[in-house]
């Protein structure tokens, strides 16, 4: 991340899921019968929301994806999520917190590829 950004910073989650949920590196969270990767995702979400809310972030927006109108054609995103956060730092110490971490295994079970984009506002 670019020490520059300053102010409030939404960062914007592309997902692709896995068919089925990969819970090989994090066992002790894996359910009993296999789950799907969006499965997966949405506990992920359920964890999280209380723990984003508690350090002033807010889930802006959480919605299904597609093939794009304009863009490469073998690419295509099954979820957005746009997450705001106070600034930087807080973004940073959220992601780093032991309990926010205790649940992350879910996400990592649940997406086969993703990008994280840090957005702010535009100065004219």
């Amino acid at each position: 991340f670019s020490s520059d950004i300053r102010g409030e910073v939404v960062m914007l989650n592309l997902l692709r899921f896995r068919e089925t949920a990969d819970y090989s590196a994090t066992p002790e969270l894996a359910q009993e019968t296999s789950i799907t990767g969006r499965q997966a995702f949405f506990r992920y979400v359920e964890h999280t929301k209380p723990l984003l809310e508690q350090s002033g972030g807010e889930l802006l927006f959480l919605g299904d994806g597609g093939r794009y109108f304009i863009g490469p054609e073998d690419e295509q995103w099954d979820m957005v999520m746009l997450v705001k956060q106070q600034s930087l730092a807080s973004f940073m110490a959220f992601a780093s917190d032991p309990d926010y971490l205790a649940g992350i295994g879910h996400r990592t079970a649940a997406i086969l590829d993703s990008r994280l984009l840090p957005i702010v506002e535009s100065k004219r």
